[in-house]
Parts: structure tokens; C-alpha cells; sequence
């Protein structure tokens, strides 16, 4: 073999070596370029940086509503001054009801100390006649031919002492014969306006005015009162009992 040849060999081994060399260089570099840019280096990070948020927010959402429920909790004593209010209002009705039922309860009273039917009762139908009783209870200058030297405040007491007693039941005649300032027994009956009067009948007319005025107001029974007024009832107070 010529030394030419020799060095043609030579060359071409060394050629060869240096060809299968070159994959091996580009197969140890490519692990140093694909870390840099491998996805999966990328995704593991990612990951452990959403896990770390949830878990580092999770405590603060936790205990953001902890935190709020608590102002929350401190207004819940203020429900308890509208409880209080609730419970006044209760009382205030309560306190209404029972003054209610006293001033009934006192009202009550004051009608059961007068007799069954001597209080004053309007009747269904006006009357065309009635049948009255009455105490006149004048005062010094107001009955014509009277000598009466009380005052007309002294008139005034005395006819409504007079009304209770005789709701009370006291015997009407008799408290006519002791007080009056008519002529015993005081009894008078009224025809209504525009009805003829009856035999030792009074037109209603020719009354004073409080005089009829209470005299058809009442039930048969009733007791009523016509206070002194200088043109309706001029002699003084009437306590009037309608007969019939």
C-alpha cells in the first residue's frame, strides 16, 4: 500500500470519528436548552403558585367574615331598644285599657247609686202628650211673689243635691212638698207642639221652653234637669220626673 493511500485512509477514519462525534455533542446539549424552556418546569411552578394563593387567601376570606359578623353581633344589642319601645307601647295600651275600664267601671258606679229607670232615656217616638212632675228651685228675685232669699249659686247646688236624691229613690212627692217653689204637687200635663191639648192639658208652648224641653226628652220614669237660663227657664232650676 502507497503512503498515499495510507493518509487517504487516515483522513477518512478521522472523518468518520468526527461525524459520529456530532450527534453525541448535539444529544448532551439538548438537555441544557430544553430545561430552559421545558413546559414542565413552567407548569410545576405554576401550579404551586396557584396552590399558594388559594391557600394564602383562604385565611384572610375566612376570617374577613368573622371579622364582619362581629360589628354585626355588637348591633344586635341595639334590637333590644326597639324591644323596650314594643314593650312600653304594650304597657302605654295596657296602662289606656285598664284607665279605660276604670273610667267604665266609675261611670258604672255613679249609675247603679240612682234607682232603675230615673235615669234620663230619650224616647223612640216623640210624645204627642206627657205627664211631668216637677221642684222648682228658684233663688232670691226669680219667682214672681216668691220671698226665696237664696243666691242662685245656693239655687244651683241645691237643685242638683235635690236630682240625686231623688234618682237615688228617694219618694219624689215628698222632696216637692219640702223644696219646692211652685205650688205641691207640681204636676203638669203638656201637649207636643201642634197637637190640640187634652182636658187640664198645658200647650208645650205656653210653658217655659226647658220646662217641655226636658219634659219630652225623658222616658216614663226618668228624672231630668232644666238649668236656670234667663229666657228658657227664668224661675230657676226644674227637676222634672215624667209621669207617663
Amino acid at each position: 500500500m502507497s503512503s498515499r493511500s495510507l493518509s487517504c485512509l487516515i483522513a477518512l477514519a478521522a472523518l468518520t470519528a468526527a461525524l459520529a462525534l456530532t450527534p453525541l455533542a448535539r444529544a448532551s446539549d439538548a438537555p441544557a436548552d430544553s430545561t430552559a424552556v421545558s413546559a414542565p418546569a413552567d407548569s410545576s411552578a405554576a401550579p404551586a403558585a396557584s396552590a399558594a394563593q388559594p391557600s394564602a387567601a383562604a385565611p384572610a376570606d375566612t376570617s374577613a367574615p368573622s371579622a364582619a359578623a362581629k360589628p354585626e353581633s355588637k348591633e344586635t344589642p341595639a334590637a333590644k331598644p326597639e324591644g323596650k319601645q314594643t314593650s312600653a307601647k304594650k304597657n302605654a295600651k295596657k296602662n289606656k285599657t285598664k284607665a279605660a275600664a276604670a273610667a267604665k267601671g266609675t261611670v258604672k258606679t255613679v249609675e247603679t247609686k240612682a234607682a232603675p229607670g230615673t235615669m234620663p232615656v230619650k224616647p223612640e217616638v216623640l210624645p204627642q202628650h206627657v205627664q211631668v212632675q216637677h221642684i222648682l228651685i228658684g233663688f232670691a228675685g226669680s219667682v214672681p211673689g216668691k220671698a226665696i232669699t237664696r243666691s242662685k249659686e245656693e239655687a244651683k247646688t241645691l237643685a242638683y243635691q235635690i236630682l240625686e236624691r231623688a234618682r237615688k229613690g228617694e219618694d219624689f212627692d215628698e222632696l216637692v212638698r219640702e223644696y219646692t217653689d211652685d205650688s205641691p204637687p207640681g204636676i203638669y200635663g203638656m201637649a207636643g207642639a201642634g197637637v190640640a191639648p187634652a182636658a187640664g192639658e198645658y200647650s208645650r208652648s205656653g210653658m217655659v221652653p226647658a220646662f217641655g224641653n226636658v219634659g219630652f226628652s225623658i222616658s216614663p220614669g226618668n228624672i231630668g234637669i232644666a238649668d236656670y237660663d234667663p229666657t228658657a227657664s227664668p224661675f230657676g232650676w226644674h227637676i222634672i220626673k215624667r209621669l207617663k
